[in-house]
């Protein structure tokens, strides 16, 4: 006889970080009032941080968590993000930039590229640069939050600093944090179903549903109920990283940088005191000794600590909800930092889980729709960064030929295509990267369209120039209006110093949390 489902009424979230404490924050605020909301996570256990850029998704969990955006920018040290700048991925000295913005305006029938195409084919347009805003303002430094969302931005910041600060906001919510590491995991032996977690001080946390937030461990999902994994390093090659601290050298510019090496990438993100600076590589083409030599080379400011190293496997886990356990985070699965997508992937498992919450009971649906959503989202998000990879005029090494040679997903090779092709980007429902992000890094990659769409050939010469004329001076008037990011940040959130000398702890202070204004 099949046992009905039972209520969830207890809920254990495995692991703290930044995963752990955005779930906790985001199910107290939907489902606190109806679920009691416990968080197992050790002071000892350290996490991977390397996650200190966001994109604009962002936003939709600070609107549900009613944040103040003042008080977040100051507690997490954070900088204002419009795009990330990619160095030598095309060439070797060429760069172009991948903005958060919307590039000129479009028709229904065509996107704006595809009228630049017609102009510039008829000698009438400029860089396709000077048709985006927040382009524009990152190039020049410049930064504002605009009325009406006039201005599209994400956030780096402090990852560490993040999860202490929802942590605080947790806290207030009603979530209690248990102290301790998890020596065991009792399973029901006739559901599978994990019943409980057993702490080294011998102490049983019990609940109904699990949250996995323990890292690329998985202890909840792979250990315990032996969730396989699967590798995506046929197409993403790099399977190690260096993170290093360095102190602010000048003003913090509104981008990321992204500057590919021969055997990888090295990633540098402004805070408002210091820079979080990264290098990503294929051990199989570079040693350890020679990338780290080779980050320490192209950082500046003071070194606050040695690089410390991490190992990953891209892929993911073969689900992501197995009986009553649900990963979200590293725990489900990894991506490279290369277009910011780790943290908007775990706001993603953390929205959908309170979507398909299963308040009556665990459901085989709930868990087959909450997989099928999740391997999308991943998915969507692995080809949009092999992507980088792979379409390269590089060849000044093998990392880089085998790049461009490799077969590559069969979804990403028709986009690449038909792009090519014609133009055209056709999107998939709720795909997180718009059309314009495609376009700016296939062009940026040095895919130029053969053809584009006939609608643009109705525009006479006069008409085309004006109306492209017109968006590049609208676009300027508002880059001149805008103040430097660094006025900006100094005149509405500047952040408190902290004490960063080397070998130091990065930690912040804590500020009070007022759930109201933004910027």
């Amino acid at each position: 006889m099949t046992t009905a489902p039972q209520p969830i009424r207890r809920v254990v979230i495995a692991g703290g970080g930044t995963a752990g404490w955005m779930v906790a924050a985001g199910l107290s605020k939907c489902l606190g009032k109806q679920v009691d909301i416990r968080l197992v996570e050790s002071e000892e256990i350290g996490t991977v941080g390397v996650g200190e850029a966001t994109i604009p998704t962002l936003h939709i969990l600070h609107e549900i968590l009613d944040l103040d955006e003042v008080e977040f920018v100051k507690a997490t040290q954070a900088t204002f993000k419009l795009g990330i700048s990619f160095e030598n991925w095309r060439n070797v000295g060429e760069d172009y930039f991948h903005s958060f913005g919307k590039t000129g305006k479009g028709h229904w029938t065509a996107g704006f590229h595809h009228f630049w195409l017609e102009a510039r084919k008829r000698g009438l347009a400029s860089s396709y640069d000077d048709y985006c805003l927040e382009l524009r303002a990152a190039r020049d430094n410049r930064f504002a939050t605009l009325p009406d969302n006039g201005i599209n931005y994400a956030y780096h910041f402090d990852a560490t600093l993040y999860g202490q600060y929802l942590r605080r906001l947790s806290a207030a919510q009603g979530v209690q944090r248990i102290e301790g590491k998890i020596a065991k995991v009792h399973t029901d032996a006739a559901s599978g179903n994990i019943t409980g977690l057993q702490l080294d001080g011998g102490a049983l946390i019990e609940g109904d549903l699990f949250i996995d937030c323990t890292g690329m461990r998985s202890l909840l999902l792979g250990e315990t109920l032996g969730v396989p994994y699967e590798s995506w390093s046929q197409w993403l090659p790099c399977d190690s990283a260096l993170a290093v601290q360095t102190m602010s050298v000048g003003e913090p510019v509104p981008y990321t940088r992204s500057i590919a090496h021969p055997w990888g990438w090295q990633w540098r993100i402004p805070l408002q005191h210091r820079v979080g600076n990264g290098i990503v590589f294929s051990s199989r083409h570079v040693s350890e000794d020679e990338a780290k030599a080779t980050l320490l080379a192209n950082v500046q400011g003071e070194v606050l600590r040695q690089p410390r190293l991490i190992k990953f496997t891209p892929g993911q886990r073969a689900q992501a909800w197995k009986k009553n356990v649900v990963a979200i985070g590293l725990s489900g699965g990894f991506l490279e930092p290369l277009e910011s997508t780790s943290i908007h992937l775990i706001q993603k498992g953390l929205t959908r889980l309170v979507e398909l919450f299963p308040s009556d009971g665990i459901r085989q649906s709930d868990i087959d729709e909450y997989n099928a959503q999740s391997r999308d989202a991943m998915e969507v998000a692995r080809d949009f960064i092999i992507l980088h990879y792979h379409v390269t005029n590089r060849d000044d090494s093998q990392f880089w030929r085998d790049c461009r040679d490799m077969d590559v997903p069969p979804l990403l090779k028709h986009r690449i295509q038909h792009f090519r092709d014609t133009a055209r980007i056709m999107l998939r429902q709720g795909e997180l990267f718009a059309e314009n992000s495609w376009v700016q890094v296939m062009m940026g990659q040095g895919i130029l369209p053969a053809s584009h769409h006939p609608i643009t050939r109705n525009m006479d010469n006069r008409s085309m120039a004006d109306f492209l004329g017109e968006i590049r001076k609208d676009v300027v008037r508002t880059v001149m209006k805008l103040p430097t990011h660094q006025q900006f940040i100094s005149h509405n959130c500047p952040a408190p110093k902290l004490d960063v000398a080397p070998g130091k702890p990065l930690g912040g202070a804590s500020l009070r949390i007022n759930p109201q204004a933004r910027l």
